[in-house]
């Protein structure tokens, strides 16, 4: 964990060149992790959209619970319950919206046996918030990176980015699956960002895997709350 004080912030002119575009869907369930099957149906269904590597695609997230139903643990074989509230995001350049629209509304795509038909899309702003979070940051494949040494290279990276980390919070690992095995990945929170540098990390990202869900941050409540942070933060959020 990093600590350091705020810092106040200045008013500044944020870029609007990328935002999560917004699909409404019709599908009644998904696998827990389909990270792999979603991105591979997604570039079956408009590879010509994917040509570049500007497109990132969330996966996508449920309520932990509803109704009496729980969210599954990750590592399971298990589905979510998707509602009509369900949407699929793609974080996307902004010049693109209207051709990643025309491309995929109607599509059908087959998630591991799960049918998914994409609807009308609406286009939103990236958060502004100071306080954001990637589920999913893939760790260095040739060792076993521990905490300590993922938030060190966390700090490199977004030092690249011109962004000094103030506040982070690192989560549990989640092993993402695929044909040619699996990814090992850790969730990481990042507080008192200026609206400057969170728009910035949303429009580029950390480390790869943003085809799979991997490097992208949302905007989170907060980290004072630490015991609502381990469970949103944790591998089972989905």
């Amino acid at each position: 964990m990093f600590w350091n004080d705020d810092k106040p912030q200045k008013s500044v002119i944020l870029p609007d060149d990328v935002v999560d575009l917004l699909f409404s869907i019709s599908c009644r369930e998904i696998p827990v992790d389909h990270a792999h099957a979603l991105s591979t149906a997604l570039k079956e269904a408009a590879p010509e959209i994917f040509e570049s590597s500007d497109i990132a695609v969330h996966t996508i997230h449920v309520a932990s619970s509803a109704h009496g139903w729980e969210r599954p643990d990750f590592n399971t074989d298990e589905h979510l319950i998707l509602s009509h509230r369900t949407r699929l995001t793609l974080r996307v350049p902004k010049e693109s919206v209207t051709q990643i629209q025309q491309c995929l509304h109607g599509a059908t795509l087959n998630i591991n046996g799960c049918e998914l038909v994409i609807g009308k899309a609406k286009s939103k702003p990236l958060s502004q918030q100071g306080t954001i979070f990637s589920r999913y940051i893939q760790c260095l494949e040739d060792e076993d990176e521990d905490e300590t040494r993922f938030m060190q290279r966390m700090a490199a990276e977004l030092e690249k980015l011109g962004i000094t980390i103030k506040k982070a919070l690192c989560g549990k690992t989640t092993l993402l699956h695929t044909p040619d095995g699996e990814i090992l990945t850790r969730s990481l929170m990042l507080a008192d960002l200026t609206p400057e540098e969170s728009v910035k990390l949303q429009q580029h990202g950390l480390g790869g895997g943003r085809d799979m869900g991997c490097g992208i941050f949302i905007p989170h409540k907060g980290i004072d709350a630490v015991e609502n942070i381990e469970n949103d933060v944790s591998p089972s959020s989905a």
